[in-house]
């Protein structure tokens, strides 16, 4: 319970504090965004301040700081740790940057933000990357919610039938103008999901001592002695960094309408999840008791978890008040994810959104894809599992890389040359996660640990070699502008050729 106290207490200090330093950084200022200067009425709209921070968190707050905060609290308390330091020093940092330098390139996508400062070969690899890794998105967001609801309801109503219902949502959601559907729904979602999260966390703490909720130890207490590294750091994913974000950030830098907001609503809504993410690893390894048997409930869908612990510990009706907000939450990911993949598509093959024929001609393909990703879930055992291993994957690779997007920046534009420490450190330690894990993993090319953990290190000790070197050539390149060498001789521009 302390540990849990002292927790949320040092998501509130990173706020206030490492939040001002990474707006310090980055230094807004009063230039306009593209909610203002483009205004085209459909992807980019003013919004108020706390509309945009609830549409960000609902964006952000998918299946993943539920179900993955429930699957890394199979290694212990230890996942607060995580869910905590990552948020701060990497997630809620990660957020920022992706959406603030999006808003000064008129609204552009990471995918198009890596070809400006990575170059046109990752643009394009990240265009595939990022499409790829929303479809995913927009399948785990449908599958998770249908099987909540499937429980809730009559059998007629079985996952099939709520995963149709989940899809054409997403197609009106994915078409229609930000703030039509999304901007007038999302602000209502929002306060229920941080209602609910409140609720089932003030259920457990007082339940007269029926749950106990652990204190932080380090030891691993993961029943199948899976290591901690790197796989609690790749399931817990949306809960700490998730290079999902880096796709919905860019979708909210288009509704801001001063850059001085950036702060309030990236930084904090990434906070406000990983909030959420402690209140579930908390209440999983309470309500259960040990995470062996958290283990053996989650091995029958972490959807079943969820309805366990919310009905549990709130009875019959509180759970299910507390299901609707954990079934809004992946539901108002995933429509955003296809609207993100719209855009980006949009991008690539430079069709105007403004007409509904260009975006219906992106949007049908894209929720086919989806709705056969998400019958091939329905339909085998392990489905689920599977599309959430390779979307776990390929959301922190992404993030990887949008850290590094966001050190380019930093390095070419920033105002403190230094300041792109505070992207290059997480950076690199997000390329040693994912590529470790890949390396490592079933779903990957199975390698040794031993030898798995050597080639992670290199890689992320590679390119924090080459980030360095870039840094001191940048630093003395300035320092030299700044004071150039008193022998050299200086041109006389005042007099002219005869």
């Amino acid at each position: 319970m302390v540990s849990l106290l002292i927790s949320l207490g040092v998501l509130l200090i990173g706020f206030l504090v490492y939040g001002r330093v990474t707006e310090k950084i980055f230094a807004p200022d009063d230039r306009q965004t593209p909610a203002v200067a483009i205004n085209d009425g459909v992807d980019c709209v003013p919004m108020k301040t706390w509309k945009a921070f609830l549409v960000q968190l609902l964006n952000i707050a998918g299946t993943g700081p539920i179900f993955g905060a429930l699957m890394g609290a199979v290694f212990g308390p230890v996942v607060f740790l995580w869910i905590v330091f990552g948020s701060i020093l990497g997630g809620a940092v990660h957020d920022y940057m992706s959406g603030m330098i999006s808003s000064r390139h008129g609204g552009a996508s990471i995918a198009e933000l890596s070809g400006t400062y990575l170059g046109k070969a990752v643009k394009w690899i990240m265009r595939v990357f990022s499409v790829i890794l929303l479809v995913l998105c927009g399948t785990v967001f449908v599958t998770s919610p249908a099987a909540l609801l499937d429980k809730l309801t009559p059998d007629w109503m079985n996952g099939t039938f709520w995963a149709i219902i989940i899809l054409a949502y997403y197609l009106l959601a994915t078409l229609l103008p930000i703030d039509k559907l999304i901007g007038k729904l999302y602000p209502v979602f929002g306060v229920l999901l941080i209602v609910m999260a409140g609720a089932v966390i003030g259920g457990i703490i007082f339940s007269g001592g029926k749950y106990t909720i652990p204190e932080l130890t380090l030891q691993n207490l993961h029943a199948n002695g899976t290591p901690i590294w790197p796989f609690m750091f790749i399931t817990v994913a949306c809960g700490a960094v998730s290079g999902f974000h880096a796709t919905q950030s860019p979708m909210i830098a288009k509704c801001i309408k001063s850059e001085k907001v950036g702060r309030k609503v990236f930084y904090g809504a990434m906070i406000s999840e990983a909030v959420i993410a402690l209140v579930w690893a908390a209440a999983g390894v309470s309500f259960y008791g040990t995470t062996q048997l958290l283990n053996e409930a989650l091995a029958n869908g972490a959807s079943n978890v969820v309805y366990e612990i919310s009905t549990g510990v709130l009875g019959f009706f509180g759970g299910i008040l507390a299901i609707a907000g954990v079934v809004v939450c992946p539901i108002t990911s995933g429509d955003t994810a296809f609207r993100s993949a719209r855009l980006i598509l949009a991008e690539t093959f430079r069709l105007d959104q403004k007409s509904i024929k260009n975006r219906l001609l992106i949007t049908v393909p894209l929720l086919i894809a989806g709705g056969l990703l998400t019958w091939f879930a329905i339909v085998n055992d392990n489905g689920f599992q599977i599309i959430w291993r390779y979307f776990s994957w390929s959301n922190q690779t992404l993030a990887m890389i949008a850290l590094w997007v966001s050190t380019a920046y930093l390095l070419k534009k920033g105002k403190y040359r230094f300041g792109s420490l505070l992207t290059a450190l997480p950076a690199t330690f997000m390329t040693a996660v994912s590529s470790t894990y890949i390396l490592t993993a079933k779903e990957g090319f199975c390698l040794d640990t031993t030898i798995s953990y050597l080639i992670g290190a290199s890689l992320a000790a590679v390119l924090f070699t080459v980030y360095l070197i870039v840094l001191i050539r940048r630093q003395n390149n300035h320092s030299r502008l700044r004071h150039p060498d008193p022998d050299k001789p200086v041109k006389d521009h005042t007099t002219s050729k005869s």
